[in-house]
């Protein structure tokens, strides 16, 4: 069965996105240590919202210190981990609770699907975050925005600077 269009989107958007933006690092010459270590975070909330989902221990940090090389394994992981996860998924599964402790200790209980939506939204914020610093040092990043991954073009520019 699958799931709904939407939670199927905002997967395929973060696994283009995630992509464009190590692509952008990969190509940034002396990459901003800051963008980097925002994009480790990235990988390692993907990493460990899906451990809560599946209620084990994780084996990333929310706060990991990769190399480029280390993100894209880890990227390709979480890409993988998720469609094997989502694939075992039906629509109605979506609003059961999964019971969890975040990164202080403290113990939630949140529906599956907020989660799932949580961690494409995690991403985008921090993905612009990544794209900012980049640009700040010089470098031009790949778009990572929603609607240039939904009509397969980049969003709008003024001169020298996007608009989203």
């Amino acid at each position: 069965m699958t799931l709904p269009r939407h939670i199927e989107s905002v997967f395929a958007h973060l696994v283009w996105a995630d992509e464009r933006a190590l692509l952008s690092l990969e190509t940034s010459h002396g990459q901003p240590v800051r963008a980097l270590a925002l994009f480790n975070h990235v990988l390692g909330a993907e990493a460990e919202w899906l451990a809560r989902l599946e209620q084990r221990p994780c084996d990333v940090a929310i706060w990991p210190s990769f190399d480029l090389a280390q993100c894209r394994a880890i990227a390709a992981r979480n890409r993988e981990q998720y469609a094997a996860y989502m694939s075992l998924l039906s629509p109605a599964d979506l609003d059961r609770q999964v019971r969890y402790r975040n990164s202080r200790g403290a113990e939630f209980e949140s529906r599956i699907e907020d989660i799932l939506i949580h961690v494409a939204l995690h991403g985008a914020y921090h993905r612009g975050q990544v794209a900012l610093l980049i640009r700040d040092a010089g470098a031009e990043p790949n778009a990572t925005d929603y609607i240039a991954f939904a009509r397969g073009a980049p969003a709008a520019t003024r001169v020298g600077q996007p608009v989203g």
